[in-house]
């Protein structure tokens, strides 16, 4: 038998097993001599009353096996011999574009310009410790993407483009702790993603595919309006059945080999903005309306903010993004001479610190001075942001910062406060950094977030800059139908890259999606 249970729980019952059984006892559900398993199905906490309750669903099953947790197999026939795929990038949307094409029956090669898991936290320590940007191996490229070494967070709101449950579960497959099933927020950490993403690769070799670190693609192959492959930095041609572009918001070159091949690329909408980082305490105490204690169950809180701001007459939305509770910040730029902040958590979210991107929303029509760039406007616009924001440091990978109320009340900020970021901070006046159309409106922003979270606005807070990857500042037009490319056939932008994706969840599916329609297209002709 298994019986249904839907309750609002204190944490202390929630979190801890022991005492949510004896509950349960108490309460009559189960009896102590009973043998039976307690299947926690749904986990969310719910502060918004002065007392933090827990609402769970859970399973009882009594007196029968333990139901499969996942339904997901990844056993699959070897593919070494079949027809081949190439895929471009090692992401989320390029490994579960891989995993699909096995399943599909087809051979997925995989080039990454970045190196393996492991080889590169070596670029990660010289960027935090000496300052040296490695331009093919950082926090954006690398097996993983930008996820694996940025947070691992893994909600979304993209619930309609693909099976979310599927995405969790094939994590679980490769070693991802089942949690991230229950949780309403489920999040793995930059301590234990890699492993999951090894995982994975050596998944797809093992059955037939190929995974090529190190290995840059400067080109695609294109005959008769139909994408036959690509050529490596080495020269050497690789050919498949198509091409599928999962390269990552950051892979600019790629967006300058598509414009000047003359493939259509457009200009798209992003945000950019700064990080802002918080005592955790001061957080937890906003949110739980617990004083400086949580407590041993609650985890460390989060929020979310958003506002709308105008600026000569124009409104723009202006909203948290990324926001990493018990967290560091990290330096995400991709060359020398950028300064770009982001954000991550590790599994346990323990730091002391909590920051989140603040970030507003950039139309084309905010960059005018930029249309001469035709459909590279908003990546030029970004660049110029990035660079600025290098030189007012100091041209290396400090980044510039002040504290909170000081950039809302205009003042220059004379000491900085302790800091996650390793490479330092530099006291620079953020309007000096930002954009006036940008600056004014942050301004609004943090008054308005302070309103609705008291205390949230105090210089006992600092904002860090630029945190300007949020999103691609490209989109590379598909058919919606056939997911190709709109004159290329064979070619199908996929993920966050190709602006349609915004995270690990979402770029999965995206990835899954692109190999299905591949293979349909393939099939066709």
């Amino acid at each position: 038998m298994i019986k249904k249970l839907d309750l609002r729980l204190l944490p202390s019952v929630a979190f801890d097993d022991t005492a949510l059984r004896e509950f349960l006892e108490n309460e009559g559900h189960i009896s102590q001599n009973q043998e039976v398993n307690i299947v926690k199905d749904r986990r969310s906490i719910d502060a918004r009353g002065r007392k933090v309750l827990v609402n769970l669903s859970l399973n009882l099953v009594i007196d029968e096996p333990l139901p499969e947790r996942i339904s997901y197999k990844n056993s699959f026939s070897n593919v070494a011999n079949k027809k081949q795929i190439v895929i471009v990038g090692a992401g989320p949307a390029g490994l579960f574009a891989a995993l699909r094409c096995i399943e599909l029956g087809y051979k997925p090669i995989v080039f990454e310009r970045g190196k393996d898991v492991r080889a590169r936290r070596r670029d990660l320590a010289a960027i935090n410790k000496d300052q040296i940007v490695n331009s093919e191996s950082n926090y954006c490229f690398g097996e993983g993407g930008a996820g694996t070494y940025s947070d691992g967070k893994l909600y979304t709101r993209s619930s309609k483009r693909g099976d979310v449950r599927r995405i969790l579960e094939i994590l679980v497959a490769h070693g991802a702790k089942d949690d991230i099933l229950v949780d309403a927020h489920p999040h793995i950490g930059t301590n234990k993603l890699p492993k999951i993403i090894e995982t994975i690769r050596e998944n797809i070799r093992q059955h037939g595919g190929e995974v090529h670190f190190e290995t840059k693609v400067t080109d695609l192959i294109v005959e008769k309006n139909i994408c036959k492959g690509v050529i490596l930095h080495n020269g050497q041609e690789v050919t498949g059945e198509g091409v599928i572009l999962a390269t990552g918001h950051s892979a600019r070159d790629i967006f300058e080999l598509l414009d000047k091949k003359q493939i259509k690329i457009e200009s798209k909408p992003f945000a950019l903005g700064v990080r802002i980082e918080h005592q955790q305490k001061l957080i937890d105490g906003i949110q739980y309306s617990c004083g400086d204690d949580r407590g041993p169950y609650l985890p460390a809180s989060s929020y979310s903010l958003v506002t709308q701001t105008k600026y000569k007459g124009i409104e723009r939305g202006v909203f948290s993004f990324c926001m990493c509770p018990g967290g560091f910040i990290v330096p995400s730029a991709t060359e020398q001479g950028e300064v770009v902040v982001n954000g991550m958590s590790p599994s346990k979210r323990d730091s002391e610190f909590s920051n989140s991107g603040i970030v507003v929303s950039v139309e084309n029509e905010d960059i005018k001075e930029y249309h001469k760039h035709g459909a590279l406007a908003a990546l030029r616009f970004q660049q110029d942001v990035e660079k600025n924001a290098c030189k007012l440091a100091g041209n290396s990978q400090k980044a510039p910062a002040q504290l909170m109320s000081d950039f809302v009340n205009k003042k220059t900020s004379n000491t900085l406060l302790d800091c996650s970021y390793q490479p330092g901070l530099t006291s620079v006046s953020m309007d000096e950094v930002l954009p006036k159309f940008i600056s004014n409106r942050l301004r609004d922003a943090f008054v308005d977030f302070g309103n609705k979270m008291k205390g949230y606005l105090t210089n006992d807070a600092q904002i860090i800059g630029v945190e300007s990857r949020t999103s691609s500042p490209v989109r590379i037009p598909r058919d919606k139908v056939t997911f190709e490319h709109e004159t290329v056939k064979r070619l199908i932008p996929c993920g966050e890259g190709a602006g349609y994706a915004g995270g690990i969840v979402s770029a999965a599916m995206d990835g899954e999606n692109c190999a299905t329609k591949l293979v349909e297209a393939i099939a066709r002709n």
